[in-house]
């Protein structure tokens, strides 16, 4: 069973189901796929956390694709640029490209194929073509200024013969089947073995051609960014040999009979878990299942677990953070005493180990100066012209022999950094998720990884996998994500059913993504709920804001194993036309 954010990536994964490969051969190649075929999603610049259940082991690992923050790229650089937050597009917030090395390493280590074998769909639909989906041309549309009088060669790519491509035409990227047809003939060559051709593979891609090329466009370009001004960017050769994609631990929390997993807090997944954790002393059961009463708790927990976000979490091998403390259940008693029966309009980070929580500056003097609740909302603060930002995709497998996988690519977008010509893809921008503020848990340092709001999740029950699901959505991820999994541990819906339910969220915290802002209070839900649930939420002091309904994250996606037949289903997003499932 595979699905993930397009039909093509699921296709593939099938395929080589099909054709004798495991889980972890199929999700490597439906990510690969997924940089090709959606360029405003992902690429291979970008990023992956892969969580997966492993048959051999029993037990979930973590594969740690994300990649590190240059060397030079300190506070003080920034500051010297008069800036105060990392730019959101350009060459300044670019970091190592985690996403093939993590893809390698889970073939290598996990998987039975070959690197060729593994990057065939990917090499074929970018020689051969793909039909572009409306969100691309749309993307492409929007920042046609950028391509055309900034970053020419994306343009050179997107703008086909100078014009805006049509959504259902064939579209080719020939230079990246190229690239990665060079790193497969170059690891063949250095390499008879499987293994030593999944290496060889990584040293060509971080160490080789492709290093090179990074490396010379970075020194010699200037880009535009969200300053409103052209910055040149820091990574080098020394950045890119050093990453090294890891095998983790993940974190656990016990909810019910599940035992829900995440990666550790260089990614925002233990937020769902302290989400669960606050939630797990109410009585949801008593309440309908998106009814006033159950959303408000949703979002009150949800306030309080995404403020701890901001005051805790980082880069573990940079910082302390105390993640065994905030997913206590005295932790979770003395926070749930905050959830009252009205909207909270506070940020209200908590002091698991007795230390005080910082807050960064700038959040706390944006938070003193917040709109009142139900002012107009002035919209992004970047200048006019400016990039749009991207977006992720997201993968789950489990094959016949029971490996699971749950993987959540992003970065690396074609509206994100310009593309190197040399290579036919962008890097990702993923450093303006840090704070330039120094003492902060997710301060800018040198060669650290920044906070990244992606966030697969796998569930196993009774000690065998069970679930993998995952979304694309920013620091909306671990809110559709928790209804969904509510919805099917409470049994409240099937996994389609709870996909299709009407989504909300709160954007009541610092958003992860430049300009960072906050809307404290907001909550915005499609308008297929019951409008008798908004009057009761506005009554209560939330300020509700009704989006179109089908419009809420188009590419929620899961996998599930019967924990007593052993039967597999899979089920995917309406939303957008794009995702789908698909298996045997």
């Amino acid at each position: 069973m595979a699905a993930s954010s397009h039909w093509l990536a699921s296709a593939s994964a099938m395929s080589v189901l099909e054709r004798g490969g495991n889980a972890a051969d199929a999700a490597a190649a439906a990510g690969f796929v997924l940089q090709v075929v959606t360029p405003q999603l992902h690429g291979p610049g970008g990023e992956v956390p892969i969580l997966l259940w492993d048959t051999e082991t029993e037990k979930v690992s973590v594969v740690n694709g994300q990649g590190q923050v240059p060397r030079r790229a300190t506070i003080e650089h920034f500051e010297s640029l008069g800036l105060d937050l990392v730019p959101g597009t350009g060459l300044l917030a670019a970091t190592v490209p985690g996403a093939f090395g993590a893809w390698t390493l889970l073939v290598e280590r996990y998987g039975t194929w070959r690197v060729g074998q593994v990057l065939e769909y990917a090499i074929h639909y970018a020689e051969r073509g793909f039909p572009l989906v409306g969100e691309i041309v749309e993307t492409v549309a929007k920042n046609e200024a950028t391509l055309r009088n900034e970053w020419t060669s994306t343009g050179d790519v997107y703008l086909p013969g100078g014009r805006l491509p049509e959504a259902n035409t064939q579209f080719r990227n020939p230079v990246l089947a190229a690239t990665f047809r060079r790193i497969v003939t170059e690891a063949q060559a250095r390499s008879t073995t499987r293994e030593g051709q999944l290496a060889a593979a990584r040293a060509v891609f971080y160490e080789g051609f492709v290093a090179d090329a990074i490396c010379r466009y970075v020194a010699a370009t200037e880009a535009m960014d969200t300053s409103g001004r052209r910055h040149r960017g820091l990574l080098d050769g020394d950045d890119l040999a050093a990453f090294q994609p890891a095998v983790e631990e993940p974190v656990r929390f016990d909810y019910g009979g599940y035992a829900v997993h995440k990666t550790r807090p260089w990614g925002q997944g233990p937020v769902l878990l302290q989400e669960l954790s606050l939630l797990a002393g109410f009585d949801l059961d008593g309440h309908d299942h998106l009814s006033a009463d159950f959303v408000h708790l949703v979002v009150e927990c949800t306030k309080l677990a995404f403020a701890d976000r901001e005051a805790w979490y980082g880069d573990p091998e940079r910082t302390h953070v105390p993640v065994k403390e905030l997913l206590s259940s005295e932790y979770a008693d003395q926070r749930r005493r905050l959830v009252g029966r009205e909207a909270s309009y506070e940020l209200r980070p908590g002091s698991p180990d007795e230390r005080e929580p910082r807050l960064p500056a700038i959040v706390r003097q944006r938070w003193a100066a917040a709109l009142p609740p139900g002012a107009p909302d002035p919209g992004p603060e970047s200048p006019a012209g400016q990039p749009k930002y991207g977006d992720t995709c997201h993968v789950d497998v489990v094959d016949s022999r029971g490996m699971m996988i749950s993987a959540t690519p992003s970065g690396g977008w074609l509206q994100g950094s310009p593309v190197i010509p040399e290579l036919g893809f962008s890097l990702g921008v993923r450093g303006q998720t840090f704070w330039l503020e120094p003492g902060h848990p997710n301060s800018l340092v040198p060669g650290g990884r920044p906070r990244t709001t992606l966030s697969p999740t796998l569930v196993t029950f009774d000690g065998a996998p069970h679930l993998a699901f995952g979304t694309s959505g920013g620091d909306q991820q671990d809110q559709w994500q928790l209804a969904f999994f509510l919805a099917q541990a409470h049994g409240k819906a099937s996994m389609q059913e709870a996909i299709e339910q009407p989504r909300f969220h709160t954007a009541h915290f610092p958003n992860s993504f430049f300009p960072r802002k906050a809307k404290p209070g907001r909550v915005v839900v499609e308008d297929r709920i019951d409008p008798a649930v908004v009057d009761e939420l506005r009554g209560r002091g939330h300020e509700v804001v009704l989006v179109r309904g089908w419009s809420e994250g188009p590419r929620l996606c899961a996998v599930r194993r019967d924990p007593v037949s052993g039967v597999l289903s899979g089920a995917a997003d309406p939303r957008g036309s794009q995702a789908y499932a698909v298996g045997r």
